[in-house]
């Protein structure tokens, strides 16, 4: 689908979309969506208190998401896929800002050294490089520095034909929110509604010692997708102010 076309469908968006032009293309492409329901007293004290967590029937959640990001360009330039192309493992919760929802990044890893840096310097989002490698059937994470470990093996089922309200609720954000010492940026961002499938997870060794209170290998709840192609639009820096959520 051309981008004039993901533009022009936006009837799947809880609010509309920018006026402004979009800065940034990228794909989410082969994403595996690992869903766990947590404590939220816990989970405050990794959320900043400029950001309000988003519940679902009155339960926060993270998810760990790994996926493969590809095509990253500005607009108007083309991707260089030294750069561009790389697997990615991010966890994140669910927050709200301003009326808006959105995602809030525990964690971000990527499979290229220099890719994270770049990422890093231009977003400020937390990337870190892992040691990542994937197949059709297996998605596999190391990192010594903080003892993370990700292998997971797995087959894709049958596309969703219905969603639930949570399935929906946990996939559908277009918003993310990332604090830095003195803001909270915030990046907003488009797509076609996500395309879920049904996946068998028939192997899932999970180990971020940080998160040991929240994420383990038992998921609440799994999710496969084809990926999204993402528009996204520059960031915006909001001032720090103290407020708890």
């Amino acid at each position: 689908m051309k981008i004039r076309e993901i533009l022009n469908t936006t009837q799947h968006r809880p609010w509309e979309i920018p006026t402004k032009n979009w800065k940034f293309y990228q794909e989410w492409n082969n994403a595996i969506f690992l869903h766990y329901q947590v404590d939220l007293t816990e989970l405050k004290k990794f959320v900043p208190n400029e950001l309000e967590i988003d519940l679902f029937e009155g339960k926060p959640w993270i998810s760990v998401v790994a996926f493969t990001m590809e095509r990253i360009r500005l607009k108007n330039l083309p991707s260089f896929s030294p750069i561009s192309d790389f697997d990615e493992i991010n966890i994140r919760t669910y927050v709200k800002s301003k009326n808006k929802t959105g995602v809030y990044f525990l964690s971000i890893e990527g499979g290229k050294s220099l890719s994270c840096k770049v990422a890093k310097s231009i977003s400020e989002l937390p990337y870190r490089f892992s040691n990542i490698k994937r197949t059709d059937k297996k998605y596999q994470s190391q990192n010594s520095e903080f003892n993370d470990k990700l292998n997971i093996e797995f087959k894709i089922g049958n596309e969703l034909t219905e969603k639930t309200e949570l399935d929906k609720w946990l996939t559908e954000r277009y918003a993310l929110f990332q604090d830095t010492d003195d803001s909270i940026n915030e990046f907003e961002i488009h797509h076609l509604e996500w395309q879920i499938n049904e996946i068998d997870i028939q192997k899932l060794e999970l180990n971020y010692p940080r998160f040991e209170k929240f994420i383990n290998e038992r998921p609440s709840k799994i999710h496969y997708s084809k990926g999204v192609k993402v528009l996204a639009w520059g960031k915006i820096k909001n001032k720090k102010t103290g407020y708890n959520n």
